[in-house]
């Protein structure tokens, strides 16, 4: 009978009415509860409704059923992958992959995966390997769009390369030119960005601006001293710009010149006053000269200009442990690395989650104390009714496995406040 009931929820599926697909695995699974392909096929009508959550549930359930199933990691992975835990999803997906050596479309998946989390090489050499695996299989379309995403990926031919005019009047406008520049040295092409910089420098030395990026790229790259001459240079051609005070301030700092770092801080300031990277620089020229409760305030400030802001948690919450705050200094670290958690910054978030665990694991009372606070609080929110509770824990960590415990309870509190605000 579970059977028949598994066959009408495939009917119903194809049809889009997930809604009644749903309602037919629920027959099959209550009349056999082991039923592992209901569980998928429910989990993917789950999938196609919106629900990503339940889905990620029934596929979690499945594998308890069926360790092997290859069909059930590539689902997980998916769904995973769309709600942007991508650790999780290039975990399932690799599984898939040792399971199935020949699943083009589990080469598809890590080939996206890989790609959002920036390694596009390696999201070229997948899309390549499913392109492969789907032409062997006379999957000709399939075929076509992993061409087309290589396409993408591979960095364009340079055309011929033309003598250098001693103009810039191709550029589309200053500001936005000396922006992409910026762009590309934050993303790691510094040697790029200063060949520029000092061509533009040779068509034009009176280009304040331009000293005052070099002047910022010199920073990334830790030549201090040079950076400041360009920040001096850009100033006495009067680009007297904020950025400039407040970089020149955070190398002033670098080279433990932290009166002359305040300074030119407080003068950004008076430029910029609702400027919060300025107030997280002070507040940590304030931390290193064991200022900590002018460093706090200072952090505060900036989180109520830019109140998601990780770094001014992440900031404030070391000041708070200089302080022996521990507490004020946990909760910080919770909200800094939530916040990365949202943005996918994987880097900065194990930061985060390295100070968390030296915290607790040098004071496990504050620990245990912390998570007796949370899960009388998820209780308050949830009725006193702690089986709700422990499945909202659960679906988080479902979704973003390997996160400290506290971790996930503060984000079913999180979402359980927002729902009822």
């Amino acid at each position: 009978m579970s059977e028949e009931f598994y066959r009408r929820g495939l009917e119903k599926a194809q049809q889009q009415d997930y809604a009644g697909a749903i309602a037919e695995f629920n027959q099959a699974i209550q009349l056999n509860p082991v039923f592992s392909l209901a569980y998928i096929k429910r989990g993917l009508a789950f999938y196609d409704s919106g629900a990503t959550l339940q889905a990620v549930d029934d596929y979690t359930e499945a594998l308890k059923l069926d360790p092997q199933s290859v069909e059930a990691y590539y689902c997980r992975a998916l769904a995973r992958l769309s709600l942007k835990n991508l650790p999780g999803a290039l975990e399932d997906v690799e599984k898939a992959i040792q399971l199935n050596r020949n699943y083009a479309a589990a080469y598809d998946l890590r080939g996206m995966v890989r790609r959002k989390q920036g390694y596009i090489q390696d999201a070229i050499a997948n899309f390549k390997t499913a392109a492969q695996l789907y032409l062997e299989q006379t999957d000709k379309d399939n075929c076509r769009l992993c061409l087309a995403k290589i396409q993408q990926l591979q960095p364009k031919e340079q055309t011929a390369i033309q003598p250098v005019q001693p103009t810039r009047a191709p550029i589309i406008s200053i500001n936005e030119y000396f922006t992409q520049l910026l762009d590309r040295a934050e993303n790691g092409d510094t040697t790029a960005a200063l060949k520029d910089l000092d061509w533009i420098l040779q068509a034009d030395n009176q280009d304040g601006q331009a000293y005052c990026c070099r002047g910022v790229v010199k920073c990334k790259i830790g030549k201090y001293q040079e950076a400041i001459a360009d920040f001096n240079q850009a100033l006495k051609l009067n680009f007297n710009h904020g950025i400039v005070y407040r970089n020149r301030g955070k190398a002033r700092s670098q080279l433990g010149d932290y009166q002359g770092a305040l300074a030119d801080l407080n003068q950004a300031l008076q430029i910029q006053p609702a400027e919060s990277l300025v107030y997280i620089a002070r507040g940590n020229v304030y931390r290193i000269m064991g200022k900590y409760l002018d460093a706090i305030q200072d952090y505060t400030q900036a989180l109520q200009i830019q109140p998601d802001d990780p770094s001014a948690y992440y900031n404030r919450g070391i000041a708070y442990t200089c302080l022996e705050e521990m507490q004020s200094a946990i909760a910080d670290y919770q909200q800094a690395a939530s916040i990365y958690c949202e943005q996918e910054d994987w880097e900065n978030y194990q930061i985060v989650f390295n100070s968390l665990q030296k915290i607790q694991n040098s004071t496990p009372e504050i620990k245990n104390q912390q998570f007796q606070i949370l899960r009388q609080r998820i209780l308050r929110l949830v009725g006193g009714h702690w089986e709700i509770a422990e499945r909202l824990i659960q679906q988080e960590r479902d979704e973003f496995p390997g996160m400290f415990e506290d971790w996930y309870l503060q984000r079913v509190i999180d979402k359980l406040e927002r729902d009822r605000n």
